[in-house]
């Protein structure tokens, strides 16, 4: 027999098909902190190194010895909140204010020649009562920014040289007259290097990119031996046995604290070099105090922490939304990696010694403000950069 009329089969379970799932924003998200991870670390490590190589300085000059310690860390606070403010501008707006940002650092340049202060020679600092200013510091992100809305806004026209040479000549030629005249080469260098990285990522021809890189690099040499203490510290660094007491004591006396520290180094706040064999120790040469008193592990880890921000700051430029973002961050990126390459190459006696701090490390209000502002530049980035989608699973 058949089954019953009007049976019914059983109902099979209906399934509504998955909806596409919206693109992903946790790549920018991630990209930020990645970001701001090394730099934190990075800051922590500086101020327990300025705790300990400032001391002695601060007893020297009739201070108790957390006295520079106590500025460092106020230096830090003031960065971070400019860090946590840039993170929240959009960083296009830049793009905008690009004129007036290199006029304010023009500015700023001429009127530290008219009345700044002068230190070992050189007159790059405005003193405003306890505080004191550099504003070279801001000419780096002026120079950056400008040379990067001018590319990004001439992009279609870039093969005529015209496009190419006059926004270059605007801002880092009248930026680079004015250093020339404190004088800083060293700053003019690392200013000179983030734009032609800028150069580098933008849509200029590799010809234009070429013979400018050659024009610069015959005007940098002639810079480095047209000044007696330039041309010293050039013949310093390549004599390898150079007068210890005179042109040779930094590197020598940082060689010995980096030697002093072995692996694992003498324990933190016990630095022999700080006691006024080395020269500039919190400042220029503060990855020296750090290898001798956490040895090649600490000086490894400082290192290491540079890789890791370049290599997010890298990234964070190659998925940038647009031109304008991508060529920011690219120098940003450069200034801030070629930074730390030259001082610890000084400090090492790999390069000749130029006078620039360690970036987050160093003890120094103008550099410390500046590096921590445009980290929150890098982190608007990010957070506005190209999302991964999401694979099909």
């Amino acid at each position: 027999m058949t089954g019953r009329a009007g049976a019914t089969a059983p109902r099979e379970t209906q399934r509504s098909d998955p909806q596409p799932r919206p693109r992903v924003r946790r790549a920018p998200e991630r990209r930020a902190v990645l970001l701001l991870l090394p730099v934190a670390i990075l800051l922590i490590i500086g101020l327990g190194a300025v705790l300990s190589a400032s001391s002695v300085v601060a007893i020297r000059e009739g201070l108790d010895q957390y006295a520079i310690f106590r500025k460092q860390l106020m230096f830090v606070g003031a960065g971070v909140v400019c860090l946590f403010i840039t993170a929240r501008i959009p960083y296009r707006w830049y793009a905008r204010m690009a004129p007036f940002l290199l006029a304010l650092a023009i500015g700023g340049l001429v009127a530290t020649m008219a009345i700044g202060s002068v230190r070992g020679g050189a007159r790059r600092w405005i003193e405003l009562g306890p505080l004191t200013l550099q504003t070279s510091e801001f000419a780096k992100f002026a120079v950056v920014v400008f040379l990067s809305a001018a590319l990004s806004r001439k992009e279609r026209h870039l093969a005529a040289l015209s496009h190419v040479f006059w926004p270059l000549a605007v801002s880092l030629g009248a930026v680079s007259v004015l250093l020339l005249m404190q004088p800083d080469l060293g700053t003019t260098l690392l200013i000179a290097g983030a734009a032609f990285a800028v150069l580098l990522a933008s849509a200029a021809p590799l010809r234009h990119i070429a013979a400018l890189g050659a024009g610069g690099a015959l005007a940098a040499v002639a810079l480095a031996i047209a000044e007696p203490y330039r041309l010293e510290r050039v013949l310093a660094f390549l004599d390898p046995n150079p007068d210890r007491l005179d042109e040779g004591l930094q590197a020598f006396q940082s060689l010995v604290a980096l030697g002093t520290g072995g692996i694992f180094g003498v324990g933190l706040g016990a630095s022999r070099a700080r006691w006024s064999f080395l020269p500039n120790a919190h400042t220029d040469f503060i990855f020296a105090i750090i290898g001798e008193e956490t040895g090649l592990a600490g000086s490894l880890t400082v290192l290491a922490l540079f890789v890791v921000f370049v290599v997010v700051g890298t990234i964070v430029a190659l998925r940038a939304r647009d031109t304008f973002g991508r060529l920011v961050a690219t120098g940003i990126m450069t200034w801030l990696s070629l930074q730390a390459i030259v001082n610890i190459g000084g400090v090492v006696k790999a390069l000749p010694i130029t006078g620039v701090p360690l970036p987050f490390v160093s003890a120094g209000g103008s550099a410390m403000i500046v590096n921590l502002a445009v980290v929150g530049v890098l982190v608007n980035i990010a957070r506005n950069g190209l999302a991964a989608a999401r694979r099909p699973s």
